[in-house]
């Protein structure tokens, strides 16, 4: 997921110009994006995961799932009504509110950001949890904000990340706490040195050659499983696909790429995956050689089958979201800037705290 600029994905034309108002009115967005956050991790996520922590973990995570829900529902709000980007769901309608696993193709490096489209409209957006590389979780403001939200820091190094990965996994499996655990398989993002490197390693072991896809690390899936089984209610196998183009994150933000966004949903129950370690690798490889010929369709026709399972989201309430949410994020920053000393030092503590805590990986445990 690393930002390599605006024009930079797959090397075609971009779907709009990057017009000086559409720069203007992205570079606001991003600082409306960043203040919010960071306001919100000072004042709002520092109580509600540190603090109400110290008394309960689930009444914790809820509190900071509302808040956080509430900012990170600022995204879809920018993707689909301000850029106008078509989000496209498609496979199979799945319920609201359910604990699962999800799997999905990691074409760019943001695909992440649009599961958040999917996860608004369930009523999940809050509690979705990402596995990503350790390098994010030093990303300012942001990094803080990934520690919070319980993401699973990753080296790539089995070794060194199974005791963290078994250790985050035990903490999810109270069954109260809702739950989107989102995994990408493929470790890294998808270009074409890489899909060479990942075909010629296929070849050399006999495993699939794959064209739209790498070949998935299995580990971590079988650690998910192994762990969380118990406390799942379902895999969902998600394939995402783009028109015209693969975006780039600042293509998202100045809403120059893409002008489609294609989320094909497949609802997988617990029972059709198996348990032990080589019949779960040869499952995945499996799964991510049907994505591989879905993708293969999804470029020839342009679209996944079955569309039209999710509607489009709603104008009224991304807008009572972003007044509220700027509402409180106003008075936090008034009290910051033009009051008492005392919310100068908080808000220095506080931020000392985070980046303590996300640095060296702790999370207080409950007194009781």
């Amino acid at each position: 997921m690393e930002v390599r600029g605006a024009f930079s994905s797959d090397g075609g034309k971009s779907h709009r110009e990057l017009t000086p108002l559409r720069l203007i009115r992205g570079v606001v967005c991003l600082l409306v994006l960043l203040l919010t956050a960071f306001m919100t991790l000072v004042y709002c996520g520092f109580v509600s995961a540190v603090l109400l922590r110290l008394f309960s973990i689930h009444r914790s995570r809820k509190v900071t799932s509302f808040f956080f829900g509430s900012w990170l529902a600022l995204w879809p709000f920018l993707f689909e009504k301000i850029n106008k980007t078509k989000v496209i769901f498609s496979g199979e309608i799945v319920p609201d509110r359910e604990r699962v696993l999800l799997i999905a193709n990691h074409r760019t490096e943001v695909d992440w950001m649009y599961l958040w489209d999917l996860a608004l409209r369930k009523g999940c957006l809050g509690c979705i949890r990402y596995v990503l590389k350790s390098s994010l979780m030093k990303l300012p403001v942001f990094g803080w904000g990934f520690h919070i939200l319980e993401f699973i820091s990753v080296e790539r190094k089995w070794e060194v990340d199974e005791s963290n990965i078994h250790q985050m996994l035990s903490s999810f499996k109270d069954p109260r706490d809702p739950l989107w655990l989102a995994l990408f398989p493929e470790g890294t993002d998808f270009t074409e040195q890489k899909c060479i490197r990942s075909k010629k390693y296929a070849a050399e072991h006999g495993l699939p050659i794959l064209n739209n896809v790498l070949l998935p690390k299995t580990k971590g899936f079988y650690a998910c499983m192994e762990d969380l089984r118990g406390s799942l209610d379902a895999v969902y196998d998600v394939t995402i696909g783009y028109k015209p183009r693969c975006p780039s994150l600042l293509d998202n933000v100045f809403g120059v790429n893409p002008s489609e966004v294609h989320i094909h949903v497949r609802r997988i129950a617990l029972g059709e995956i198996p348990t032990s370690e080589k019949e779960v690798s040869a499952w995945l490889t499996n799964t991510f050689q049907l994505k591989d010929q879905l993708l293969s369709d999804f470029y020839l026709q342009g679209h996944f089958p079955q569309e039209g399972t999710e509607g489009d989201l709603s104008t009224v309430k991304c807008l009572v979201n972003f007044v509220a949410l700027m509402m409180l994020i106003s008075t936090f920053t008034f009290f910051t800037i033009f009051s008492s000393v005392w919310f100068k030092i908080y808000v220095s503590l506080v931020c000392c705290y985070l980046s303590s805590a996300t640095y060296f990986n702790v999370r207080p445990k409950p007194l009781l």
